[in-house]
This record gives structure tokens, sequence and C-alpha cells, in this order.
């Protein structure tokens, strides 16, 4: 989803939220190519080393993810810079965050599927564990069929 100035769906609910963001266009739409000196582009991991990335020119590439911990991680990823930045909440988070929702129904797509689920239906709510396009995460697996 992008709006008039290219900005993703997620920037415009930042910024209803009152987030001062800069302006977030899409790079393919950028006519000027001088402005990518210097500029910040955000492309998800298959981008790396294909000819799409190749049109920005000389570029230093980075990885956020919480697997930047590992040691070694950065090199085997084959890029310049790693930042430990990990999607993944601890127990404690994970259940204020359903709590505060208020939702009654919740669906388990990674992680440790199996617990959380039962967890959560021992509380009283209906859970589920959701298979993902993300079979071969860790404890993706246990999702199942």
């Amino acid at each position: 989803m992008t709006s008039h100035n290219g900005d993703s769906g997620g920037s415009l609910t930042y910024r209803a939220a009152g987030v001062d963001l800069p302006e977030t266009p899409i790079a393919t739409e950028i006519k000027d190519k001088s402005l990518f000196r210097c500029a910040l582009i955000v492309a998800p991991p298959s981008a790396q080393s294909s000819p799409w990335l190749k049109r920005f020119g000389d570029y230093s590439d980075s990885f956020a993810s919480g697997w930047m911990a590992i040691r070694g991680a950065r090199r085997r990823r084959v890029v310049d810079k790693g930042f430990v930045l990990s999607d993944h909440a601890d127990w404690p988070s994970l259940n204020r965050a359903i709590d505060s929702t208020g939702a009654e129904r919740v669906f388990v797509t990674h992680g440790h599927i199996t617990p959380l689920v039962q967890w959560l239906t021992e509380r009283g709510l209906e859970a589920h564990a959701m298979k993902t396009e993300f079979e071969g995460e860790a404890g993706a697996e246990e999702a199942g069929a």
C-alpha cells in the first residue's frame, strides 16, 4: 500500500500516531539518481546482490535481525554491517501484548508455538497454531500442516 507520496502503509500508520517521519519515496520512482548518494534504501533480503540493487551504484549493505547477535552471522550473510534487531518478544512482553489487545482468538505463527497455544488456551482464549510461508524458521515447524 502506498500513499500519494510513495509512503508505505507502515509509515502512514506511524505518521497518524504523531511520529514525525521524513518523506519516504519508493526508490524505483526516483528519477534523479543523484539522490541515491548517502541514501538509506530499505529492501528485503532477496534484493542482496540483485540487478535491482546494483542500479544504485556503489553501496554498503546491512542486515537487521536477531540472528545478528550470533557470532559470524554478519560474515555468513555477506553484509557490511549487521544490526541486532529482533521481531520476537520475550514471554512476559508477548503475554502483555496479547492481553492489551483484548483479543479472544489468537493465531500463533512461529517461535514456541505449542507452549504458547497451550498457555493461551488454559487462560480461556481460543488459540491456534497457524502454518505460514516461514516454515524454515526455528519453531515454525511446530505449526504442522
